[in-house]
């Protein structure tokens, strides 16, 4: 019987890879996990620049009755298609997720770092659809919609990681920088974690809670902006440091570029933060803005597993013909 993954099309034979998963597609699917969860994260800013948050006031229904969106006389249509929208891309995270658990098991040989890797991204999409129910039913509080958004950062670098691992071999790690350069890059991720911190605690005391019901955080929104700043420019000196001590060490060049295009990221999410700052916070700058912080934790991410390797990827050998015996 002709399976997917021998069909003559390319396009086919790539969605059912996961079936007969090469490395290389191992890391295609893995780094789809990556691109998802990014998107979620910023279909679920737009849900609440939209003021769509309780556009599906109930969960996991959207209505009290329906699973889908009907017409409600207290709900604008457009606010509760947006949030439905967000809701089904939840099953397209879901869908590529278990496409990744399926793969790290069938990908031969096994390797188990994977498969556990792989694991954590159904466990956390769980774990975030539940916590969408907390969102809903506190009516939005800040701290329930900041928890959410820190979950899918989590689930980004789990996914990350995956990424990172599927690329390369099973040995022990092996620095490819200077020791001291490497623990900067992890204080360069520490600092990053902070920063994406603040800023969602910004986001939830400013504008845009995602409806009218919705409670903010009692900060004062300018203390909490300028912190968020500070904690910025500390994140760019880092990472200048960091890219400074690559080239005088003579580090590898694809290091070297991580850091660079991550300055690169940083600066350009600085002049997006400072421009719907002075703008007055408008909604599309917001999304921007939320896009920009994801790509920020990515690109850092990149940076700090490239600063390691576990040597190259190997593939299984394959057995010499035996000989078949000369006839007498």
């Amino acid at each position: 019987m002709k399976l997917p993954t021998d069909h003559s099309s390319p396009l086919v034979r790539g969605l059912f890879s996961f079936w007969a998963p090469t490395p290389a597609a191992m890391r295609g699917w893995a780094l789809a996990s990556v691109v998802v969860n990014a998107g979620i994260t910023v279909s679920g800013a737009v849900v609440r620049v939209t003021g769509s948050g309780l556009g599906c006031p109930t969960w996991p229904r959207c209505t009290a009755d329906s699973f889908v969106p009907v017409p409600h006389p207290e709900i604008d249509p457009l606010n509760m298609a947006i949030e439905f929208g967000n809701r089904l891309v939840t099953f397209l995270v879901l869908v590529v997720g278990l496409a990744c658990v399926i793969g790290a098991m069938r990908l031969s040989p096994r390797r188990p770092s994977l498969v556990r890797l792989a694991w954590l991204q159904p466990v956390g999409i769980l774990a975030q659809a539940l916590w969408g129910a907390v969102v809903v039913n506190s009516l939005l509080n800040p701290f329930t919609v900041s928890m959410h958004f820190l979950l899918s950062i989590g689930l980004t670098a789990a996914c990350w990681a995956l990424y990172a691992r599927a690329g390369e071999g099973d040995a022990p790690v092996r620095p490819v920088t200077h020791g001291a350069i490497r623990r900067l890059g992890h204080v360069l991720l520490a600092a990053v974690f902070v920063l994406v911190v603040l800023g969602v605690v910004v986001t939830g005391t400013g504008p845009h809670s995602g409806d009218v019901a919705a409670s903010r955080f009692g900060f004062d929104i300018e203390t909490v902006a300028r912190l968020h700043a500070d904690a910025a420019y500390l994140v760019v000196g880092l990472t200048f440091a960091l890219l400074f001590a690559l080239y005088v060490t003579g580090a590898p060049r694809r290091v070297r570029q991580a850091a660079l295009a991550l300055l690169v990221v940083e600066l350009l999410q600085g002049v997006i933060g400072y421009v719907q700052y002075f703008l007055g916070v408008p909604a599309a700058l917001v999304t921007l803005h939320v896009l920009g912080a994801t790509l920020v934790w990515i690109f850092t991410l990149r940076v700090v597993t490239s600063l390691r390797t576990r040597g190259p990827l190997t593939e299984p050998a394959t057995p010499a013909p035996v000989a078949a015996p000369s006839p007498v």
